[in-house]
């Protein structure tokens, strides 16, 4: 039996769901400050694990905080699926960048609880730990370790900007679950997320199908100069790490412009030292974000950054250390999940394109030890990482509904 187009999710009550998250960790400008392993995030997993028990889910965690929440299935025996994302936010966020996925999952299970619709496999509503990589590098920390790319050791090692260890303020919020992490088996992953990009909006689309997903590097290059007076010290006897930074950014944009099209590289946090107004800066600590989808150009592109940066640093007299603290090769999500989605948005009557997250997601790890496929709706401008993202709850519910008849197509509607 399959689910019939009149299916639809209750798009008032997601969109409630969405707008109560988004009060915990207000931003300053309208977004969400709700960074993993903060109070805010402990107390948005709460509101969360509330409303899956009244939705009649069983909550499990594991050793790194990952949620996941049960709704049976009628074959005990039959592998469940999974649909997710994470709760947690940068420090400018925005209220649906993972939210989204989350919630919209839980509304998924509300609506068949509404509709008394069984389904042969379980399915199983997660919440994914440290996605964004914000406060703790690297990002999707947690589902890389329930992947296997990560140790916990590792993971429970990684800290902050302020010296804190992901394993002690894990501990702190009490979000150690009692599970093994990877342990689980999984028959599929849907993830529902907004795009990140201006793609869908610019085309005049509700739905992409995401067929691929970009590779990263981020690169952590530390430059070592020497503080001395802005004033007094000559420009020819300058040891200035600032000034390597500058020229490695530009070469960043440089070598990402020559590998077009299908290549982006940034450089994002940057620390800066001792960050005086009136001091040559003698350290400068910053990250390269560089991807593509193409495996053989981020290859490249890692390539040429690294021998950029150390001829940068030598021309300028200046000290260079590089460290990987980030990565994911391209990926390519399930074939026959790809279709299901496609063909659940055409029954649905939503306008669809295939598209590549230009993002990273839960999903590009998870998609290593079961099969995987994101959907994804559009927000305004693209505009993302940012206070200012927008959706629309049309958006929010064509996206959910797609992600509903997909689940259903592959958990079983009995009956």
């Amino acid at each position: 039996m399959t689910a019939g187009a009149n299916l639809r999710i209750n798009s008032a009550r997601l969109w409630d769901s969405l707008e109560e998250m988004a009060q915990i960790g207000p931003g300053i400008a309208g977004g969400n400050n709700r960074q993993t392993l903060t109070d805010a995030d402990s107390e948005g997993r709460h509101l969360f694990a509330g409303w899956c028990r009244a939705a009649g889910l069983t909550m499990g965690v594991d050793t790194m905080g990952n949620m996941f929440a049960t709704r049976p299935g009628t074959d005990s025996a039959a592998l469940p699926v999974y649909m997710g994302s994470h709760l947690d936010t940068q420090p400018t966020g925005g209220r649906y960048d993972g939210v989204l996925g989350v919630l919209g999952a839980l509304e998924v299970v509300r609506t068949l609880n509404d509709m008394n619709v069984q389904t042969r496999h379980p399915i199983v509503v997660t919440n994914w730990t440290n996605e964004e990589g914000a406060r703790f590098a690297p990002a999707m920390l947690a589902s890389g370790v329930f992947a296997g790319l990560h140790s916990q050791d590792y993971a429970y090692s990684r800290t902050d900007m302020e010296g804190l260890r992901f394993g002690d303020e894990l501990a702190r919020i009490g979000w150690v679950g009692d599970e093994v992490v990877g342990s689980r088996k999984i028959h599929a992953m849907l993830e529902l997320h907004i795009e990140q990009g201006p793609i869908l909006e610019a085309e005049g689309r509700e739905i992409g199908v995401v067929t691929h997903g970009q590779g990263l590097w981020w690169l952590e290059i530390t430059l070592t100069g020497r503080d001395a007076h802005t004033g007094s010290t000559p420009m020819q006897m300058r040891l200035n790490a600032g000034l390597g930074m500058a020229r490695i950014t530009e070469r960043v944009h440089q070598i990402a412009m020559s590998h077009q099209p299908g290549a982006v590289g940034t450089v994002g946090q940057v620390k800066v030292f001792p960050n005086s107004r009136n001091v040559i800066p003698g350290k400068v600590i910053f990250t390269v974000d560089i991807r593509s989808p193409d495996q053989t150009k981020l290859d490249l592109m890692r390539g040429e950054v690294e021998r950029a940066a150390y001829a940068v640093a030598a021309e300028l007299g200046l000290g260079c250390e590089i460290e990987d603290v980030g990565h994911f090769d391209p990926v390519t999500f399930d074939a026959n999940l790809v279709n299901i989605v496609r063909q659940s948005a055409e029954k649905l009557g939503y306008s669809q394109m295939d598209v590549i997250s230009g993002a990273g997601h839960d999903a590009c790890w998870i998609n290593r030890v079961a099969p995987t496929v994101m959907i994804m709706c559009p927000c305004v401008g693209g505009l993302s990482h940012n206070e200012a993202e927008e959706i629309s709850p049309e958006w929010a519910a064509a996206g959910t509904d797609v992600l509903l008849h997909a689940v259903l197509e592959v958990a079983g509607v009995v009956g």
